[in-house]
């Protein structure tokens, strides 16, 4: 038998005792602490032949004579003290597995109350780790009730549902039963694994999900604006959506036909503004046999492979003259001639459009046709910037830092205050797309768990300030008005895709401002 207690200090005293196994042995160890006056923290034994003790600090003297003591208990080869506990070991592993596991994962009893969470989840519900603590999990966990699945004592696992935050998640629920002493298994819980995933557009029960609610919003018009498309996607009539780049047209769009009666059909999408013209008539309209060597059987276009489905015209502005009497010619009665052939062509398609800005200036500078634009604008939504949606920069970015960390395989990562204020401050001349481009960037670079404004890179915005201060000098007022008019608009207009839109901002009439454009020269670079 060897005993060492070279690593003992003072410190809370933790014994590895190795033995044979014998009937009484641990109740031997136990009448030594017990005589001596020793409380006992805890005490483990291992199926190997090791018996592990916990207990508090005792004078040197007395730790000997204890030693001493356990050391002549038959069957004992060997008493050494160790650093920590098999458990305390397994405990720190678990929370060190939870902490660095990019995907939330929380406990609960089976009351439904939270046991353990791990960071991801915690940075998730914006709350500390110790404070979720025995917090009932239905007040921070939506689009299923975890307490009423609880209340079931589910024998096997089951896939559901979440919503943590303003992120869904595909979480997979798994049961825990404890065997008690008599070995009769009681439910004592669930372990919760989450996954980022989409919400599906079916869910449990045969319900029937919107994809509208997969919108993110919390601004009063926006949540209008939504209930105005999900009525519309039911009209099978044309449709125009408009606003600037990267607001969610598409987006709208998608969920338009996924939430209309063509749902189960095609849907194709093509931007006129990205095609020459003979190359988009061909795309939308089909050519037929012979007219193209590299398509010598002839090809099906847009709008018949689309058949029973939509059709997305994106800058539908930009389309030539040419093309825009075609459109218009079928939608007339749905007909239309491929290149090449005689025959006319029928389908039955809906027609959805975007188009970046107010379409019908583009009807009156000449150059859209004003009867097209009234066929097409049979209904229409103009989908605000996300400059007049602070509210929803936050939510939005919040949601991209859950999707991107996860997407990244790293802890969630967080917004601090200031952060918030920087984000919200920003004008996103980018809209939607800028912001999600920019926290990508962000969180890709990002060696903390913490995104503060110095982490986020953005081009200098375009604050009207001091700097339009002017200098009178060298002219009269006149000269001064015209010159800070000047400045202001070329501030003010690439913020704004329309002069319809700029003129509603300074609280002028749509003339005065196109022609104060004209007069200086503003807007004929215009990028779309």
């Amino acid at each position: 038998m060897q005993y060492s207690c070279d690593a003992y200090d003072g410190t809370p005293m933790r014994l590895e005792i190795t033995c044979r196994d014998r009937l009484g042995l641990c109740q031997d160890v136990l009448t030594i602490l017990r005589e001596n006056e020793i409380d006992l923290k805890g005490i483990e034994v291992d199926p190997v032949g090791k018996i592990y003790l916990s207990f508090p600090d005792i004078e040197f003297s007395d730790f000997q004579l204890v030693m001493s003591k356990i050391r002549r208990i038959p069957n004992v080869e060997d008493v050494k003290t160790i650093p920590y506990m098999p458990t305390e070991r397994e405990h720190y592993e678990f929370n060190l597995l939870l902490s660095t596991l990019p995907n939330p994962v929380f406990s609960l009893d089976s009351r439904g109350r939270f046991d353990v969470v791990n960071s991801a989840a915690a940075a998730l519900l914006d709350a500390d780790k110790d404070a979720l603590k025995g917090a009932p999990a239905n007040e921070y966990v939506g689009s299923f009730n975890l307490t009423k699945w609880l209340d079931k004592q589910a024998q096997e696992a089951s896939i559901e549902y979440l919503q943590l935050g303003s992120a869904n998640y595909r979480a997979t629920l798994l049961p825990i039963w404890v065997n008690d002493a008599d070995g009769t298994p009681n439910f004592a819980g669930a372990v919760i694994h989450c996954q980022s995933e989409p919400l599906p557009l079916r869910v449990r029960d045969g319900e029937q999900q919107s994809p509208f609610s997969q919108i993110l919003t919390q601004h009063a018009a926006m949540k209008r604006l939504l209930k105005d498309a999900e009525r519309m996607a039911q009209l099978d009539v044309p449709l125009l959506i408009e606003g600037e780049t990267g607001v969610g047209k598409e987006l709208i769009a998608r969920a338009c036909h996924e939430a209309g009666n063509r749902s189960q059909q095609p849907f194709l999408a093509v931007n006129c503004g990205a095609l020459p013209d003979n190359v988009a008539e061909g795309e939308l309209f089909g050519y037929g046999a012979g007219v193209f060597p590299h398509h010598p059987q002839g090809k099906k276009g847009i709008f018949e492979q689309a058949q029973g489905g939509t059709v997305l015209l994106d800058s539908v502005g930009d389309m030539s003259p040419e093309l825009q009497a075609k459109l218009l010619r079928f939608l007339e009665d749905g007909r239309f001639r491929r290149i090449g052939e005689e025959q006319m062509v029928r389908v039955d398609v809906r027609l959805v459009c975007l188009s970046r800005g107010d379409l019908f200036e583009r009807v009156e500078t000449g150059g859209f046709r004003e009867d097209l634009f009234y066929r097409l604008n049979v209904l229409s939504l103009q989908l605000p910037p996300l400059r007049d949606r602070k509210g929803d920069v936050t939510l939005l970015a919040e949601h991209f830092l859950h999707k991107y960390s996860q997407q990244l395989q790293r802890s969630p990562v967080r917004l601090t205050p200031s952060c918030r204020d920087y984000l919200a401050s920003y004008t996103w001349p980018g809209n939607i797309r800028q912001l999600e481009n920019t926290l990508f960037r962000s969180i890709s670079m990002l060696e903390k768990e913490v995104l503060e404004p110095n982490d986020i890179k953005l081009p200098e915005m375009s604050v009207v300030n001091d700097q339009l201060a002017i200098d009178i000098e060298d002219g009269g007022l006149e000269d001064a008005v015209k010159r800070f008019e000047s400045t202001l608009l070329r501030r003010l207009y690439p913020s704004y895709p329309s002069t319809r839109q700029l003129a509603r901002k300074l609280g002028l009439s749509h003339t005065a401002i196109a022609n104060k454009l004209r007069d200086y020269g503003i807007g004929k670079q215009r990028k779309r």
